[in-house]
This record gives structure tokens, sequence and C-alpha cells, in this order.
């Protein structure tokens, strides 16, 4: 008997998938750092920055898809390679 080509509960690859990273301090408190990561439909990998929670409207400042590779494995290589002072810089781009 052939299989069911129809899979239950296997997530579709271009859903984003919110990764959370270390955080970082800033201002005196901490900032928490998440990655959200997708396959756009060219097969490559994009990602982007969420920081934290805004209590008055609820969305995390983020930053636009700056992630960029042609493997999961690449993006995370530069996720990675960034430093806290690059996490603080990116953040106060969109926040302020």
């Amino acid at each position: 008997m052939p299989a069911s080509p129809v899979r239950y509960g296997v997530p579709n690859p271009t859903d984003p998938v919110i990764h959370e990273l270390p955080p970082f301090r800033y201002d005196g408190g901490l900032v928490t750092v998440q990655l959200e990561l997708r396959r756009a439909d060219d097969s490559t990998w994009r990602g982007r920055l969420l920081f934290g929670i805004t209590d008055e409207t609820g969305v995390a400042p983020a930053t636009a898809e700056i992630f960029y590779a042609h493997s999961e494995a690449d993006l995370w290589e530069c996720v990675h390679d960034l430093r806290e002072h690059h996490l603080r810089d990116l953040y106060r781009s969109v926040s302020d």
C-alpha cells in the first residue's frame, strides 16, 4: 500500500521560526533578542531581529530582513558574528 503524501504536524518551511538569542544590557536593563528566521520562495534564508516588547503597542521593535544567506548554516554564522555593541546599535536604530 502506498504511503499517504499528506503529512500532519510538519511545519511549512516558509513559515518564520523564532529563536531566542542571549540578551544584552542597554541603558541599565536587559533587552531580550529573538531571531525570526524563514526560508524565502527563492530557497534563500532570511532573518530579522526582534527586540523585547514595547508596552504601549505590544509590537516588538524589529529590524528589516537584514540577514540573507543561501543556507541556514550560513545565516547562523552571520548572526553568531554579531557582538553586543552591534546589537545595541541595531536596537537603538529601531527603538528611537
